[in-house]
Parts: C-alpha cells; structure tokens; sequence
C-alpha cells in the first residue's frame, strides 16, 4: 500500500485536532504527515512461543557428556583432551 501524504494546511479543524491527539503534539501549516499501514506479521519473522506450555526441542545425549562430574574432573579430562590433541602448546 501507498503512503498516505496530507498537507496539514489542507486538513480541516476537526480533523486537524483529532490528528494532533493521536499524535500527542501539535501540527503546523507547514508540515505534511506521512500515513501508512504495516501489516506487522508481515515485517517480524515468526518466533517460536516459548512459556510454560510451549515444546522445547530436546537436546541430544551427547549434550549431557559433562553430566555428574565435578568441575576437577572435567579439568583434568580436558587436559588429557588437549594433550593427546596437541593444543595445548603455546602458540607462536
């Protein structure tokens, strides 16, 4: 849809003041407004709902492979992980 574009000289008192109440300011003979209409769904992607009923995809198992350990061991595990990987060398 076009943009509605009116001259506010051109617009009666009436109208004028219903316009500056929806506006909360005043119009001036010198200004023009600009009226369109956004069809909102139209211009935001759709999110997904997220609430207390709302379905959360489930995470796979190998989300959980720290699960049950303490923080000691998941450092002592990452060590043996970068070692064996050779990242754990300085880099140059």
């Amino acid at each position: 849809m076009k943009n509605a574009i009116r001259n506010v000289r051109d617009i009666d008192q009436a109208d004028r003041q219903a316009l500056e109440h929806v506006l909360g300011q005043p119009l001036h003979e010198n200004q023009q407004l600009v009226i369109g209409i956004v069809d909102l769904e139209a211009t935001q992607p759709k999110k997904p709902q997220a609430g207390p009923g709302a379905e959360r995809p489930a995470l796979p198992d190998w989300c959980n492979v720290y699960a049950g350990l303490t923080d000691d061991q998941v450092a002592d595990l990452e060590e043996s992980i970068l070692t064996r990987a050779d990242l754990s060398r300085p880099s140059e």
